[in-house]
């Protein structure tokens, strides 16, 4: 007779958190940190397809690390649980910290009741009118739930990351300057080898900008980037404007005082 197959609930948890960290360790970390009007979002993500930071709701971003699949179904339904609340009771209704309560929910129930984890690690921030009402809401594979103050690093060099921006941010920092701290500690070796120079071409950049009406959330990448991450450039902040050409709402443009110019009005 064949003896039943036992493993203890404490083994099993066990197992599962290991599955799920080693998958999230594989990943390339994710910086969300404050920055003098706003949170800015920095990931070390060469292609321009997928996207590891998105816009949920109005003042609301996602940024994750792990599987894409996964963490993409996450987003999705972050976006859907906004909208449909914002439309049934008010768009002020829609905060961080409901989303990540159900982000929790789901995340806890796919721990302990799927055979396999999410290998993913998600952060919803939201801007506020000042600096000390900005929300940073850390969740992890199994749905605990951290709130950060001033900033967040995830993945697999997030520890190392981390240690950095406890001795070197501060709140108030211009956008530049925390582009410049989140890119220099993303490109550091874990092992303590050399450091990578990582461009503009390698990172995917966005920010909440408290000073935009309703939507705040834009993506910063060619030009500009390159400007906010050269520290001989003066450039130490986004315009005020956005590019016009059709597609790139999310863009910042480089040059708002120039952007329409020689330009076929039906363009």
């Amino acid at each position: 007779m064949t003896m039943p197959f036992y493993v203890s609930p404490e083994q099993v948890m066990k197992d599962r958190a290991d599955y799920a960290r080693k998958g999230i360790a594989r990943g390339r970390s994710v910086v969300a940190l404050g920055y003098e009007h706003g949170i800015a979002f920095v990931a070390e993500n060469p292609t321009r397809a997928l996207h590891k930071v998105s816009e949920i709701y109005d003042r609301i971003a996602f940024a994750a690390v792990g599987k894409y699949n996964e963490y993409e179904n996450l987003r999705v339904a972050g976006v859907r649980y906004a909208d449909l609340r914002g439309y049934s009771y008010d768009r002020t209704d829609v905060t961080a910290r409901g989303l990540a309560n159900a982000y929790a929910q789901t995340l806890g129930a796919v721990f302990t009741q799927e055979q396999k984890p999410y290998e993913v690690e998600i952060v919803v921030a939201q801007v506020g009118s000042a600096t000390d009402q900005d929300q940073i809401y850390r969740l992890t594979y199994d749905g605990s739930v951290a709130y950060e103050e001033g900033f967040v690093a995830m993945g697999g060099a997030g520890e190392q990351i981390t240690s950095g921006l406890q001795e070197r941010w501060r709140a108030g920092m211009p956008l530049a300057d925390s582009l410049a701290l989140a890119v220099e500690l993303l490109g550091q070796d874990p092992s303590g080898g050399e450091s990578r120079q990582l461009g503009a071409g390698q990172l995917e950049v966005a920010v909440l900008d408290r000073r935009r009406p309703r939507r705040s959330f834009r993506r910063l990448g060619g030009p500009l980037l390159d400007s906010l991450l050269n520290r001989e450039d003066p450039t130490m902040d986004i315009p005020g404007h956005d590019e016009v050409r059709p597609g790139l709402h999310e863009t910042l443009s480089t040059n708002p005082q120039t952007q329409g110019q020689d330009r076929d009005p039906a363009e």
